[in-house]
């Protein structure tokens, strides 16, 4: 069975949800796609994958895994096919190196339904049937499933009012997962820009997505990952503070890939939540070795308290292969065991802050 938050250890290893895929995955989905597979062969083939990803998170040592989102495409794709109300259109961009414009998008011909919710529900029940460790159920937030999405202005008047459409879509899966067990659900959401409204909309939006949930609830915040590309200026001052009227236990964003540029904001967020902090760079082929991975860590340390930390990638690993991504949660765990031990020994701890209640 999992293991229950009270055995966790300080400075608890986890994931952001995506795991690289194999090489064989790739041919698979082209298959599918010329038709050479039946229900049971695609049955088999996503099962055979979210098995691969738990055995590589808990082989790694990660501490709260996921299924790997492996069931999904391109991060939110998939839940497109469970929507009415939309008109698969052609990429912009056919020819050169992959990048926002070269996915497929929809246009709305009319108010976008999931009748059928979103697919995380089942996601997450055979995780938990497969699983030993400790389980995180994600979830992509309001502005993430309208990104590849073009509103038209007979249907919505702007991307802000697109976004609000899948509040209660979401709303109503959160709950079904918490009724299907998950004590612990993060929503991946990019930055507030893409929508046009600002920062307090944003909250907004993520707030009224999360009203009755009742599980430990992780906000995680990335500036766009698709081809290990940014989509954003990546900076997250502007989300202040707006970000921490936030209804959350954690907010979970990205430092490695930026060098570790405003992790002086560790000070300012664990005032209220946990810390998700990203040390593993997912834009990167280079193999962080445990020390780099943890002179990182002991920089988040320096304005944090261990306690209110957790240690994660900066984002998903969909977009580097499997090989690579077993490599880097391999050495973010061993990176995290030198600064556990410090913790565990008293030499270093973090600034102290005073818990809640």
């Amino acid at each position: 069975m999992p293991t229950s938050p009270s055995t966790l250890p300080v400075l608890p290893t986890s994931v952001i949800g995506s795991h690289g895929l194999p090489g064989w995955m790739y041919s698979a989905l082209e298959m599918i796609d010329s038709g050479r597979f039946g229900p049971t062969d695609e049955r088999e083939l996503f099962d055979d994958a979210v098995n691969m990803a738990i055995r590589d998170q808990e082989r790694a040592g990660v501490d709260i895994i996921s299924d790997g989102e492996m069931k999904r495409w391109k991060f939110v794709q998939s839940f497109y096919r469970r929507m009415t109300g939309l008109q698969a259109q052609g990429p912009l961009r056919k020819l050169g190196p992959e990048g926002y414009d070269s996915v497929p998008r929809y246009q709305a011909t009319e108010r976008i339904k999931a009748p059928q919710g979103l697919g995380i529900v089942d996601e997450f029940n055979f995780l938990k049937q497969h699983a030993t460790h400790r389980l995180k159920a994600t979830c992509p937030g309001p502005v993430t499933i309208s990104i590849h999405i073009r509103e038209r202005p007979s249907v919505y008047r702007d991307r802000l009012e697109l976004a609000n459409e899948f509040v209660d879509v979401i709303n109503t899966e959160l709950k079904a997962l918490v009724a299907a067990g998950a004590d612990y659900v993060q929503i991946d959401e990019p930055s507030h820009s893409i929508i046009g409204g600002s920062a307090e909309d944003y909250v907004d939006l993520y707030n009224r997505c999360v009203r009755g949930v009742r599980a430990r609830i992780a906000l995680h915040i990335c500036f766009g990952n698709l081809a290990s590309r940014a989509r954003f200026e990546r900076t997250y001052a502007p989300l202040f503070p707006a970000i921490m009227d936030a209804r959350a236990d954690e907010l979970v964003f990205e430092f490695a890939n930026r060098e570790m540029r405003e992790v002086e904001l560790a000070s300012q967020i664990t005032e209220k939540f946990d810390l998700g902090a990203g040390v593993v760079d997912v834009k990167s082929f280079h193999q962080e070795p445990p020390e780099l991975v943890a002179s990182r860590i002991r920089k988040v340390l320096d304005h944090a308290p261990a306690e209110r930390v957790r240690i994660v990638p900066d984002c998903g690993f969909f977009t580097v292969p499997r090989w690579l991504c077993v490599s880097k949660l391999t050495n973010m765990v061993a990176g995290t065991m030198i600064v556990r031990s410090e913790v565990e020994r008293g030499s270093r701890r973090g600034p102290r802050r005073r818990q809640r209640v």
